[in-house]
């Protein structure tokens, strides 16, 4: 079984995600769906930390001063966590991870790409954050790593907006 990939036509450049459909069956199936359908395109990344990640997904992001952008989620709603045993994927450079709220079984539209090794939030390490990897980007970092170092404002806010027109899933 060959992986999905996603293709994030953004402002500041294209870059690739392959989606592991293989290990992550439900977060995977959750992105692909939202993504085909349309919901990503014209959203904004609206928290950006050098050093750490990027995030994406609201879709009160569409407006990128809007005071809601990160606290939106799928009309669908939330989908359960997705912890398997056979995929420990840590939190590395390049990865793409569910954003949750903290809680169990709250992840839904909201993602982020680390910038960093960030292993504290793999979801098989001690302690509260556990964000599922569902994806590695596998072409255009040399994006990310723009999107990552735009300049910020309050609440980590892009200033210069940084949006994504449309994702194209290739199966």
């Amino acid at each position: 079984m060959t992986n999905p990939t996603a293709r994030f036509e953004t402002s500041l450049g294209s870059f690739r995600v392959e989606i592991l459909e293989d290990k992550m069956p439900i977060t995977a199936k959750n992105f692909l769906d939202l993504a085909e359908s349309g919901f990503y395109d014209g959203l904004h990344f609206h928290r950006v930390i050098k050093g750490f990640m990027a995030q994406f997904g609201c879709p009160h992001s569409k407006d990128p001063n809007s005071p809601r952008a990160g606290t939106g989620g799928p009309p669908h709603g939330t989908i359960p966590d997705e912890h398997p045993e056979d995929a420990k994927l840590s939190n590395e450079p390049g990865t793409l991870s569910m954003a949750n709220t903290g809680r169990p079984n709250s992840g839904g539209s909201q993602f982020f790409l680390n910038t960093a090794h960030n292993a504290y939030l793999d979801w098989f390490t001690p302690g509260q954050s556990k964000h599922p990897v569902f994806g590695r980007v596998i072409e255009g970092m040399d994006v990310v790593r723009k999107i990552e170092s735009t300049p910020t404002g309050p609440g980590d806010r892009p200033v210069t907006p940084v949006k994504v027109s449309h994702v194209t899933v290739e199966r």
